[in-house]
């Protein structure tokens, strides 16, 4: 059973790779670069919604500390009253208000290492793809140099080599001189 499931790999292993090269080569490029952009757009819209959260993150942690400073008025005006009911009701909250203050303090340093670590990745990619571009853009330049008819004729060929009348009488000129002072 296993011997049947390798050589059905194999086969199938076979069957794609004609398959690629039956296609455009081109097109498959073409495909990739465009794969590669899509990605590099979401790793961009990715960052923005982080940079989006970390302002409403800062937004939080203000609210938080007024709350923090509010709090704190007025328990020194309940100790002041001897009102320590409503101080155990003050304290509870400045309690919870700082457990949120340091929750959120981890998410904001969460945030900005996934930020610094996208914006690496962006970098990174941005390279990759620009790179990629110029590949792309040399193979399709060549390609289309290549499937052009009469490109490497012979005539074409010859005609990169052709020397003028002109050449010709300058390289006898210094044949001349050369040959008149050696």
């Amino acid at each position: 059973m296993a011997l049947i499931t390798r050589i059905s790999r194999l086969f199938r292993a076979d069957v794609n790779a004609v398959l690629d090269r039956i296609e455009e080569p081109e097109l498959l490029l073409k495909q990739a670069v465009r794969e590669m952009q899509e990605a590099l757009d979401l790793d961009v819209q990715r960052r923005r919604s982080i940079t989006m959260e970390l302002q409403r993150i800062g937004t939080l942690q203000a609210e938080t500390d007024a709350r923090l400073a509010r709090t704190a008025d007025e328990l020194d005006l309940c100790f002041a009253n001897g009102n320590e009911t409503l101080a155990r009701v003050l304290l509870r909250r400045r309690l919870e208000s700082e457990a949120f203050a340091r929750f959120l303090e981890r998410k904001r340093e969460e945030l900005q290492a996934a930020s610094s670590d996208l914006a690496r990745r962006i970098d990174e990619n941005q390279g990759r793809l620009d790179s990629m571009r110029q590949k792309a853009a040399v193979f399709v330049a060549r390609e289309d140099s290549s499937g052009t008819d009469g490109a490497w004729t012979e005539s074409a060929f010859a005609r990169q080599f052709v020397v003028s009348d002109d050449d010709v009488e300058l390289a006898l000129l210094r044949e001349r001189q050369q040959r008149v002072t050696s």
